[in-house]
């Protein structure tokens, strides 16, 4: 074999670890101190910028899969923190919205997110942050298009 494969230098575990290491160092902190998970988290934003969204748009544009975005929608609503509404376009959905305690604590975690980001990403310039994101989305797209998408299941 010319070309062996060494595992540190394989781009997709490369990024699968470098993913693992932020997604805990950020999961930690909402834990500690707000009490949420990553995906309960994720669906306090994703509703917060688009009031009125099905779970099941927010499976598709956080690429979570229906139970994992159904757990965090229970323990949400459980907490008080969203709100269910009927879907007048399909009757089988409901329209999540944030109650104002989901919106105290949204407000209350952005700050924070934006600190844990810019202490994590603080030290590249913002040509090399636009670099980086435009990156990401070419290897999205690059996944999208290579076929239907696996389950994320992570090993690499």
């Amino acid at each position: 074999m010319s070309h062996p494969l060494i595992l540190d230098h394989f781009l997709p575990y490369r990024l699968s670890i470098t993913s693992n290491l932020v997604s805990g160092a950020v999961a930690d902190t909402y834990k500690a101190l707000f009490g949420l998970t990553i995906p309960e988290w994720r669906l306090i934003a994703l509703i917060a910028e688009r009031e009125g969204i099905t779970q099941q748009e927010i499976g598709a544009l956080s690429r979570m899969d229906k139970v994992t975005v159904s757990r965090a929608a229970i323990a949400l609503a459980d907490r008080g923190l969203i709100e269910r509404r009927p879907n007048p376009a399909d009757k089988r959905s409901q329209l999540l919205a944030l109650s104002e305690a989901g919106r105290h604590l949204y407000a209350a975690v952005t700050p924070k997110a934006l600190e844990m980001e810019h202490a994590l990403f603080g030290r590249f310039s913002d040509a090399e942050l636009e670099t980086f994101i435009a990156m990401l989305r070419r290897i999205d797209a690059a996944v999208l298009d290579s076929g239907p998408p696996s389950d994320g299941g992570g090993a690499i």
